[in-house]
């Protein structure tokens, strides 16, 4: 075994203390995530010459981020938790940071929660400020994958979401069983190359949303096929075909990467159609 092998078992997911209080990498890295987001957006609005101002993408970021928060936790109870009632009867829970007295932060967060969240918080910032919502998400499209890197680099380091068993001679020692680290993956294929495909495409852009569609499209993609070295979470295991509920869900936002992009572009052909025929 080399050191990488066993590097869970060289490496503290807590990265410091503070009264008291644990500081998880992954948190860290959560902070991370949002500020590189954050950054890239301000630096297309710069390079590309987007019509947003600071303010607006400050006060946008405030609104998507309670939205992702939000429908992240609710997203994770209401499918992937098996404590829904207990939650239910129980809502001050949801949030709450302590058990037995013991701050543990809050654990159980769902990406495809997140993307609900996501959309209904753009979609109010959107019409509450009078912002072009298809513009505004293709600025997301670019500015999310690189922030999506450090939060799957903090799922790694939090000692979570782990692959399948395997015998690649890169595979993580857990728990005496050697897994693919289908975190990092995950993080160079849904993060970085999805980034590298959107930077350079997006000179080519021929409407507004058609980002954010290839954006899904990809994700979808590329989150199906890593699943396949994933572990399935333990109280949900596999569906038909032993396909996982991630597989599953990927398929729907890949219908509907697919369906947006058709019926924005039909609306792009169109428009310009009544252009010229007006000119």
């Amino acid at each position: 075994m080399t050191f990488w092998n066993e590097i869970y078992a060289h490496f503290d997911p807590v990265a410091f203390s503070i009264f008291g209080l644990k500081v998880h990498w992954y948190g860290l890295m959560y902070v991370l995530a949002l500020l590189v987001a954050l950054y890239m957006a301000k630096f297309f609005v710069r390079k590309d010459r987007l019509e947003f101002s600071n303010q607006v993408l400050e006060n946008y970021f405030i609104w998507v981020e309670i939205g992702v928060i939000l429908g992240a936790r609710f997203g994770y109870i209401l499918i992937y938790s098996n404590a829904q009632i207990f939650y239910l009867t129980h809502p001050w829970e949801i949030f709450n940071p302590f058990y037995n007295g013991k701050f543990v932060g809050i654990s159980g967060m769902s990406y495809h929660g997140a993307v609900i969240g996501f959309i209904i918080a753009t979609i109010l910032f959107c019409r509450k400020k009078r912002q072009n919502l298809w513009a505004l998400l293709d600025l997301c499209a670019l500015s999310i994958p690189l922030g999506y890197f450090f939060g799957r680099i903090g799922n790694f380091l939090n000692q979570e979401l782990f692959g399948r068993i395997t015998d690649v001679s890169w595979g993580i020692l857990v728990n005496g069983e050697l897994r693919h680290p289908s975190q990092l993956y995950e993080a160079c294929l849904e993060g970085i190359t999805i980034f590298l495909i959107l930077y350079f495409y997006r000179k080519y852009k021929k409407f507004d949303g058609e980002l954010i569609c290839i954006y899904v499209i990809l994700y979808a993609i590329f989150r199906f096929l890593t699943e396949f070295l994933r572990e399935a979470d333990v109280q949900i295991g596999y569906f038909s075909f032993g396909l996982s509920l991630g597989q599953i869900l990927s398929v729907f936002m890949l219908i509907l990467g697919f369906s947006a992009y058709i019926k924005l572009l039909k609306n792009s052909q169109t428009e310009q159609k009544f252009n010229q025929n007006k000119s």
